[in-house]
């Protein structure tokens, strides 16, 4: 029964805390969009920037 003492105000700071820290993150904007790094993903890039490159002249030399 001693125990009650301690695990009830325990319980209710920590209830307390984490509705403190959703408040906080929810104020902060963490949850305003939380599908669009989702499908920016499957998205392709405009511009890969990444694509083959035009020969030069030193890329032509006799073997």
């Amino acid at each position: 029964m001693e125990s009650l003492f301690i695990l009830i105000p325990l319980s209710v700071g920590i209830v307390f805390a984490a509705v403190w820290i959703f408040l906080r993150m929810s104020k902060d904007g963490q949850f305003d969009d939380l599908e669009g790094p989702a499908w920016r993903i499957l998205q392709d890039e405009d511009d890969p920037g990444g694509g083959p490159k035009e020969p030069t002249a030193r890329d032509e030399r006799p073997t």
